[in-house]
């Protein structure tokens, strides 16, 4: 609401609130979009094309343009199946059938010789309504019904010729008498020598003002300059020629013969075609050539035929808005008010709602643009993702009993919130309010008058010790992950393992290696937005060779090695960097391969293989290496694949100290 103040008693006037966002709006829930557009990235879809399919699709309260586009080629479809343009035409016709009907029955009792010339005149009408209505012009007419059914035809072409050009005159059409004719007629005068001079460059905003407070009632756009006016009335026009484009030849020829009827005064007919040049050079970019078939069984008068292609041109431009396809479209682009005229207020609050999400993504720093102008996650985005793909895996493994953290004292670990006492060789920091107040407490109990600490009154912040730990994850990429579905899952595995590492365990080191036909290393960030490639090749024996340089530049932490992985090795490094591929595996494949799974057993390295799928050949190779690197092979489902993931770390690095 908003309230103002209408009068010197300090009374106020409450109603909608008009200026600017709804302050009272909830803010737009991203959560939801994030997940939507991140699901997408990891999938292989670029951020930006993540972000136009979330536009596209919508969410769940809000309707995406694919439904705004298809309700207005529905609407735009309407219109042309359920109307057609002969509505004038055949109410002109009507009036006149009932004119001349109305003579006749007034000339047939009369026998004198003017009444028989009078039915001759009528029986020689030319062919034609426009050329009979035009031949009718000078007849004196004895019946007062066909009078007044003649002048319907004169104010009917009148308003219709006014409406079709002059958008909401209609009602001041309807009751207009030979003074408001000539109203009209100084009007379009008027308004011709205003465009002339603002075609020729020399008007002046007085002599628009002027114009308006002579005639502002036709225009209840309320236009605030020149050029507002103008668009108004191109605008207008250039539907009006649409609708006459889109008639027949026949039709179009008999109207605008019907025209120099319009109030009895062909004045007025010469005065539009002016209007309509004036406007023409104005506005050329207008659309004046176009047409529209109309094949429906509603006749619609030049009014509201002209209406109707004004609406058919709105839809046009609205579909283009909606499909974002041209260079520098943005959705703040959409009209909002034509998009409500044509669908409704729940539309224009969607269009709002789509935009507003844009937008606030990114502000809130979720997308950001790299160095060549492309969309990329920010780290912001990542972490959230890693939150939604930890809190995932950890409600799937709270229905599985496993092991708690150890909960005694030690100088690398993390606060748990309680305290104990001291022991010797303890080197936590103290707890100096209860220490304090264990001291005071024990000199009031003995009747001391001087409080002095002694070694009972100590006691230390109680952290939780954890064995830091170099974790390599390493995660097959060849094309057969795409594949098979497991493309995803692979991504929201590492972004759980990721986002648990940095932030419950940040002394542990993770090295996250990707494996195809080659191995690299890569940051959270690359591997979620990495996209599946058509490579042959599954090269452990280079993802393990990375693995083992993680580990040595770790020599105080505890090695762990995960690898998932659906396929056995099927490339190896040759040591000048060239990967050698073969299938069926080269003996060399495996004997490279498994000779690194040695090396980290020796280091002491627990390696635990996640095998996808049911790949016997697979299976025979990773039991060997489970037995080969005191390893163990552990065989889930995809959705359980995260869970089994972060279980297997959170076991192996798992270490209790021992006071």
């Amino acid at each position: 609401m908003t309230a103002e103040r209408w009068d010197p008693a300090d009374r106020w006037n409450y109603g909608p609130y008009t200026d600017g966002p709804d302050p009272l709006a909830p803010p737009v829930d991203l959560r939801d979009a994030l997940e939507a557009i991140g699901r997408d990235v990891m999938a292989g879809t670029s951020p930006r094309s993540a972000l136009e399919e979330l536009l596209r699709r919508g969410t769940e309260r809000t309707q995406g343009l694919d439904d705004l586009t298809r309700r207005l080629w529905q609407r735009r479809s309407q219109l042309q199946r359920r109307n057609n343009l002969d509505g004038t035409l055949n109410e002109v016709r009507e009036l006149l059938e009932r004119a001349l009907e109305a003579e006749k029955r007034a000339l047939f009792p009369d026998p004198s010789d003017d009444a028989r010339f009078r039915e001759a005149q009528l029986d020689a009408l030319p062919a034609g309504t426009a050329a009979q209505v035009n031949e009718l012009a000078s007849y004196d007419w004895r019946s007062e019904e066909a009078r007044e059914a003649y002048q319907q035809i004169r104010d009917k072409l009148g308003q219709e010729l006014m409406e079709s050009r002059f958008q909401g005159m209609k009602q001041a059409l309807e009751e207009m008498g030979p003074e408001d004719v000539e109203r009209i007629r100084r009007m379009m005068a008027d308004l011709n020598d205003l465009l002339l001079a603002h075609l020729r460059g020399d008007d002046t905003q007085e002599q628009f003002d002027a114009f308006m407070r002579n005639h502002g009632e036709f225009f209840p756009e309320n236009p605030r300059t020149v050029q507002e006016l103008v668009d108004a009335l191109a605008s207008r026009a250039a539907a009006a020629q649409r609708m006459m484009n889109s008639m027949s030849e026949q039709q179009r020829n008999e109207l605008a013969e019907l025209m120099a009827n319009a109030f009895g005064d062909p004045r007025l007919a010469e005065q539009v075609s002016t209007l309509d040049a004036n406007l023409r050079a104005l506005r050329p970019g207008e659309d004046w050539t176009g047409s529209a078939r109309m094949r429906g069984d509603n006749p619609l008068g030049m009014g509201e035929g002209a209406q109707a292609m004004q609406d058919l041109g709105e839809l046009d431009a609205l579909a283009e808005q909606l499909s974002q396809s041209y260079p520098g479209a943005r959705l703040e682009d959409i009209d909002l008010d034509a998009l409500q005229r044509q669908l409704g207020d729940e539309a224009r609050v969607d269009a709002r709602r789509l935009a507003e999400l844009e937008r606030e993504l990114r502000r809130a720093g979720l997308l950001e643009r790299t160095a060549d102008g492309s969309l990329q996650l920010s780290p912001k985005a990542l972490r959230r993702l890693g939150e939604s793909a930890l809190s995932d895996v950890l409600n799937q493994m709270r229905s599985r009993k496993g092991e708690r953290d150890t909960a005694s004292a030690g100088a690398a670990g993390e606060p748990t919130g309680a305290t104990q006492a001291w022991q010797f060789g303890d080197t936590e920091a103290w707890d100096v309010s209860r220490t304090l107040r264990n001291a005071v407490l024990r000199t009031a109990s003995t009747g001391g008058d001087r409080i002095a600490i002694e070694v009972p009154d100590v006691e230390v912040v109680e952290t939780e010790q954890r064995a830091r730990a170099a974790v390599a994850l390493c995660v097959d990429t060849s094309w057969s992950m795409v594949q098979d579905d497991r493309w995803l899952p692979m991504k929201q595995t590492a972004l759980a393992l990721h986002q648990l590492i940095t932030t419950r365990f940040r002394s542990d080191e993770l090295q996250l290696i990707t494996f195809g036909r080659q191995a690299a290393t890569l940051d959270i960030g690359e591997l979620t937005a990495l996209e599946g490639v058509w490579e042959q090749g599954t090269n452990l024996h280079h993802a393990l060779l990375l693995a083992h340089r993680h580990l040595r530049k770790h020599p105080g932490a505890k090695p762990v090695v995960l690898i998932v992985t659906d396929g056995e090795p099927t490339a190896h490094l040759e040591p000048d960097g060239e990967a050698v591929f073969h299938y069926p595996p080269l003996e060399s494949t495996l004997r490279k391969t498994l000779s690194e799974v040695d090396m980290l057993a020796k280091m002491g390295a627990s390696v635990t293989v996640f095998m996808l799928g049911e790949d016997e050949r697979l299976a025979q190779f990773v039991d060997i290496l489970a037995r080969r690197g005191g390893g163990r092979v552990v065989n889930p489902n995809l959705d359980g694949l995260g869970s089994a993931v972060v279980d297997d770390y959170l076991r192996t690095r798992r270490a209790r100290r021992v006071r």
